[in-house]
């Protein structure tokens, strides 16, 4: 891929295989929350499936963050780059409350709160002072996975910060991703975007697939991922209701 290109085929193709897994994924979710097919998701496997899938989002979204800072600081003025982050990161956040406000009227067994898009959106504007600090991304982000971890393991008698990982008794959402431990994987992508693309250039010397087919269909689904996103989960539930 030339140097000078906007993008880099390798990131968008790893986003691209992660939408493939997540509609996989929430195929077989939909086929159980339907009851059309009783499918056990707390199994290990399809636990580390899950996760896998959602780590793999997340990374990339650090990753991302520093080359879109790298690449357009010698362009612009910080403040313009915090601004553009800042106003991305507002209009992920909306697009989140929206599918919240859709999902409380249906399916109405459970709705989403602070799920992917809602997280993503406010870690875009959270990582905004960590895009220069390497190492210190990477040392916050352990701690934040730690400390996300241990938060897990209790439970509390009040709901308004289920948004850090806090998580009242019986708490049920469809979708939820907590700052932590989830804002210490966007910042461990923070460290490996700024040590694999310093100034938004690609440091390891890897062969060019961008021109295969087969890269160019990860790459196409990679670079549309939150259109895809939006639209998967309602063509998914119209196929399962209008076959069953």
């Amino acid at each position: 891929m030339p140097e000078n290109s906007n993008r880099h085929w390798e990131i968008d193709s790893l986003r691209g295989l992660a939408v493939i897994m997540m509609v996989v994924f929430h195929i077989f979710f939909d086929l159980d929350y339907f009851n059309v097919y009783s499918i056990n998701l707390k199994i290990l496997p399809v636990q580390i499936f899950q996760y896998f899938i959602a780590t793999t989002f997340i990374t990339i979204v650090g990753i991302s963050l520093t080359l879109s800072f790298n690449r357009k600081k010698s362009q612009l003025f910080t403040k313009r780059i915090n601004k553009k982050l800042i106003s991305r990161g507002l209009k992920i956040f909306c697009i989140g409350m929206l599918i919240t406000v859709i999902t409380w009227f249906y399916p109405n067994q459970g709705y989403i709160v602070f799920g992917i898009l809602h997280f993503i959106g406010f870690a875009i504007i959270l990582a905004i002072p960590f895009l220069k600090h390497q190492k210190l991304s990477l040392y916050i982000g352990i701690i934040s996975v730690l400390f996300g971890i241990f938060l897990r393991t209790i439970t509390v008698n009040f709901d308004y910060l289920f948004w850090l990982g806090l998580r009242p008794d019986r708490f049920y959402t469809l979708d939820y991703f907590p700052l932590f431990p989830w804002f210490g994987v966007v910042l461990i992508g923070v460290f490996f975007g700024n040590l694999l693309y310093p100034g938004g250039r690609r440091r390891l010397n890897i062969k060019d697939y961008s021109n295969s087919k087969f890269i160019s269909f990860f790459e196409f689904l990679g670079r549309k991922s939150l259109i895809i996103y939006l639209l998967h989960q309602p063509i998914i539930v119209g196929m399962i209701l209008l076959l069953s």
